[in-house]
């Protein structure tokens, strides 16, 4: 679309060429969707029933590590967990399996929305920069994917764990709805995914100038106390879980602080060559 078309459009023509990109974007989830909705066997067999194993490579590595340390007595070394997955409502495993389907659509069908997302808001931009955010579509994309991983691969298996081996009383035996197990896992890995995606926000925010590098170093004791509020949310109540959840989190901060560092730099850079020609 050209500049000069961009400049002539009117509100409602913007609102048009949005809706259009919103549609691509809920078709290709929909596509994705249609794609899991068939593979129902690898997506919940394999994925979703996953970290409610034993033999789920996380507590095999947990288990392993509490040997070296001395630990024998834990429960990531158990033979299996003490809980069964039950279904309540007559459409229950079906509406379990729309859902499902659509989460997954979209975590597969992530690149194309923001592709969609940036086909709309780039033409507005000027060449500089465009050029500038170069790789944005894939560089969201891997800080996406790498987050829903830790979210399903140490916030799931952490959370799966410590809440099917909380109990009050003996009395009192687990068995957990299928749409709650589905809810923990679906919620920590989208939740994490959304989170890795702090670099790029802050980048965006350092060239939109409404943050500076002075000010997250500033305000970094305060962020640190975000940080342990939101790993204390999306994981069980559990100290070690917080802090295993919290540690990327930070190094995530730090490597924003980083971000914008280099984008106030480049920038001055920019206007100081200007400013000599």
């Amino acid at each position: 679309m050209a500049k000069k078309k961009i400049d002539e459009m009117s509100f409602l023509d913007h609102l048009e060429d949005l809706r259009w990109h919103l549609i691509r974007a809920t078709l290709g989830v929909l596509f994705a969707a249609i794609i899991a909705f068939v593979f129902k066997n690898f997506i919940f067999d394999v994925i979703i029933f996953g970290p409610t194993n034993m033999s789920f490579p996380t507590y095999e590595g947990l288990c392993k590590m509490s040997q070296l340390i001395g630990i024998n007595d834990t429960t990531f070394c158990a033979d299996e967990f003490p809980f069964t997955i039950q279904n309540r409502t007559v459409a229950g495993q079906f509406s379990a399996h729309i859902w499902t389907s659509i989460y997954a659509g979209f975590v597969i069908g992530f690149p194309y929305v923001l592709y969609q997302l940036w086909s709309f808001i780039s033409p507005g931009l000027k060449s500089r920069e465009r050029k500038n955010s170069r790789g944005f579509i894939i560089i969201a994309s891997i800080l996406f994917f790498i987050g829903v991983l830790f979210g399903y691969y140490i916030v799931t298996p952490l959370s799966i764990n410590f809440l099917a081996n909380y109990n009050v009383s003996d009395k009192i035996s687990n068995e957990f709805d299928l749409s709650s197990v589905i809810a923990i896992i679906r919620s920590s890995a989208i939740a994490s995914g959304f989170v890795f995606e702090l670099p790029i926000v802050i980048f965006f925010l350092t060239k939109a100038g409404l943050v500076t590098p002075q000010f997250l170093r500033k305000y970094r004791k305060f962020a640190l106390v975000i940080v342990l509020i939101l790993a204390a949310i999306i994981t069980p109540p559990d100290i070690a879980s917080q802090v295993i959840v919290a540690i990327p989190i930070l190094l995530l901060y730090q490597v924003s602080i980083y971000i914008s560092a280099v984008v106030v730099r480049r920038d001055k850079r920019k206007n100081s060559k200007l400013k000599s020609t």
